[in-house]
């Protein structure tokens, strides 16, 4: 719509909500077919189909939104989640003496921790494990560690 069409539009329903109020009371005179008053009617008319259709879109496109917005904010909530959890593993790795000077990378998605690297021993490769999985909001551990060869 242009500009002239739509502020002529915008005056007319204006101008036919603001007299709306008296139509209860008043009785409602007869509109000749094509005249003045009549194309005014049907411009009214048109104008608020166009009025409900686009205030139908607007809600719909607003509740589209929000829900890109919760899941924006969920997704913002778990990779927050889970660098929790990833340090919170690295944290009891570096508490326990076989696996504290070991390099192992914690990664952890959606509360799933993938271990990678190396372990001095298959216990301690174990003991990897069972640490991972105590910390809170682990869901389940892969474990890919390997056990480093005894060095000579």
């Amino acid at each position: 719509m242009d500009k002239f069409t739509l502020s002529t539009a915008s005056m007319l329903f204006a101008a036919v909500a603001m007299t709306a109020c008296d139509k209860r009371d008043a009785p409602q005179p007869k509109v000749e077919p094509g005249s003045v008053a009549e194309k005014v009617e049907r411009k009214v008319e048109e104008v608020r189909a166009d009025s409900r259709r686009e205030l139908t879109e607007a809600k719909e496109k607003a509740r589209e939104v929000a829900a890109e917005v919760r899941q924006a904010g969920a997704e913002a909530g778990d990779k927050v989640t889970d660098a929790v959890i990833s340090t919170a593993v690295n944290a009891e790795f570096a508490k326990d003496s076989s696996l504290s000077a070991t390099k192992i990378d914690v990664d952890t998605v959606s509360g799933r921790v993938a271990l990678r690297g190396t372990a001095p021993s298959a216990a301690a490769r174990d003991r990897a494990t069972e640490l991972a999985a105590h910390v809170k909001g682990v869901r389940s551990v892969d474990n890919q560690l390997t056990v480093e060869r005894a060095k000579m």
